[in-house]
């Protein structure tokens, strides 16, 4: 009770002056207990550190509690400034600023340059009879007559000398010396600590800056070139609806359905739903449905076990895991073949896959974003895309609109290709204004992706810095000629299809497919991607029996 009582009546937020100086003075005539004030100290520096992230407050509030309390008197922190070469006063409790200015020293100058230099504490019972001590600080005219010691003990952090703690004491102090070293040793651990972690702290925060200007850097070239990085270009009003649906539904888990012409840039829209939606930070798939063969469809998209077929020498996970808590971009979805269409419906209703040869259903969180260029309604009605999957796919029906139906766009985008073809090729080609208007009026049957070809094709074929509007004559005629010849080639193979004679190796796959849907002639003639007329057509061509 007697200590606490004593806590209550000196301690606090910092003890005033008059108070400490009055205490002192008791115990220069022996009556104050020093046990009791120095245990208090103890606590309270011990406690510093948790007190404050800022170095300087808990470095002056040990500093003051020394002073105050015991009276370990002006103290100083010295640190080390490597550029200048010297040690400066950084932190310090009872000096004015004119001492603290002249605190500077050289590695090895006086008291505190030497402990520096060393990194072993100094113990000087006499000032007045230390040849190395300088009196730069402190004018000896200032401090208490008798004799006075000091105290000079080297901060060390990581291996390293950082700085010197110098306190002065007064050598008619009733207390041990030894007694005081303990508690200016606690201080010096105390204070290393805190530079400590103030270097980690100051390395976490330059780390983190220098990423921040990195990634600051790369956004502004990003905003000013944002096309580059895959964003859309275009202020049409077409475009811009066409964006704000995607906008709209993004952060849903309905499913999106793009719709339009080839290159009217339906990648980059389904990837600007994924960045905008709560998915963006997950994986981005795609698939391109018209460019898998048959055969692999199904390892392709829900993947294999080891030795489920022929070359399956290790397990591969499928699209759907890979695109697991992202988003599946399945482009072209109108090549889906029938059989694959079932399981697809099978995997979108059920959150579930099964890979080729597993035996287990594995759980999938996929947000399927599908594309085509087809009309799937068609499709359906020809019984070559099951009804059941378009409802699936059709949640969300977006019309992407082609190039032609939205020619305010086309200066930008002619830009922003003349941008890339010139730090592509390494060129400096610009588009006069009478270039740009025959552009503009172009038809542009392949759309963006066709207008980048020729921007390409006529930055590599200028001769001079500016594209004049004869050459893009010149190169648009040629493309005319090539969509003309084409589209013609498209209408013979067509007509070649429509006549194709029925091949022996079709029996197998009919036979299969009657058997997996039990003779029903409608769900095969779906499965095989067929009519029912033409499958009944082969079924009677091929002499097929119904398995009654």
């Amino acid at each position: 009770m007697k200590a606490e009582s004593k806590e209550q009546g000196i301690v606090g937020e910092r003890l005033r002056p008059s108070t400490a100086q009055a205490e002192l003075q008791k115990n220069v005539h022996g009556i104050v207990d020093w046990s009791e004030a120095q245990l208090f100290v103890t606590r309270e520096i011990s406690k510093q550190i948790g007190k404050s992230i800022d170095p300087a407050v808990a470095i002056r509030n040990m500093l003051h509690l020394l002073s105050e309390f015991l009276g370990l008197n002006r103290g100083r922190l010295f640190l080390f400034e490597p550029q200048k070469q010297r040690l400066v006063i950084r932190y310090s409790y009872g000096l004015s600023e004119e001492e603290i200015k002249r605190g500077v020293f050289r590695p090895g100058e006086g008291v505190t340059g030497k402990v520096f230099q060393s990194g072993e504490m100094a113990i000087i019972q006499d000032i007045d009879a230390e040849p190395n001590y300088l009196a730069r600080t402190v004018d000896r005219d200032t401090l208490p007559k008798g004799i006075i010691s000091m105290f000079a003990l080297p901060i060390i952090v990581n291996g390293t000398v950082r700085g010197v703690l110098a306190i002065n004491r007064f050598r008619g102090l009733h207390r041990p010396l030894s007694d005081d070293l303990v508690t200016v040793r606690l201080v010096a651990a105390q204070i290393a600590q805190l530079l400590r972690i103030e270097h980690l702290v100051n390395e976490q925060v330059e780390r983190r800056t220098a990423a921040l200007t990195v990634e600051n850097r790369e956004l502004k070239k990003a905003l000013s070139q944002h096309a580059q990085s895959g964003g859309i270009i275009g202020e049409s009003v077409a475009s811009r609806a066409a964006l704000r649906q995607i906008t709209q539904v993004a952060r849903t888990v309905a499913t999106v359905l793009l719709l339009g012409e080839s290159g009217t840039g339906k990648e980059l829209f389904a990837r600007a739903l994924h960045m905008a939606s709560d998915r963006r930070d997950a994986p981005f798939v795609k698939v391109n449905c018209g460019a898998i063969p048959e055969n692999l469809f199904e390892s392709e998209l829900f993947g294999h076990e080891k030795g489920s077929f022929t070359g399956a020498h290790a397990t591969k996970p499928g699209r759907f895991e890979d695109a697991d808590g992202g988003t599946l971009f399945l482009d072209e979805v109108g090549d889906l073949p029938m059989l694959m269409q079932v399981k697809l419906l099978r995997a979108l209703q059920e959150h579930q896959i099964q890979r080729v040869g597993g035996r287990k259903e594995l759980p999938v969180n996929v947000r399927i974003v599908a594309a085509t260029n087809r009309d799937l309604q068609q499709l359906v009605a020809a019984g070559r895309f099951r009804l059941d999957l378009f409802y699936r796919l059709n949640v969300v029906p977006v019309k992407l609109p082609a190039l032609r139906a939205r020619p305010e766009d086309i200066p930008a985008l002619a830009r922003h290709f003349i941008h890339l073809a010139n730090e592509t090729f390494q060129r400096h080609a610009s588009l006069t204004a009478g270039a740009m208007e025959k552009l503009l009026k172009f038809q542009w049957p392949g759309n963006i992706r066709q207008l980048q070809n020729i921007i390409e094709r006529l930055v590599l074929l200028a001769e001079q810095p500016e594209i004049e509007a004869d050459h893009v004559v010149a190169v648009l005629e040629s493309e005319r000629a090539v969509d003309a010849a084409l589209s013609s080639l498209h209408v013979e193979s067509r007509a070649v299809r429509t006549t194709q004679p029925v091949r022996s190796d079709e029996r197998e796959q009919i036979v299969a497919a009657l058997a997996e849907c039990g003779n029903n002639k409608s769900r095969s003639a779906q499965l095989l991607g067929l009519t029912l007329r033409q499958l009944n057509y082969r079924i009677k061509i091929l002499k097929i029996d119904l398995v009654t």
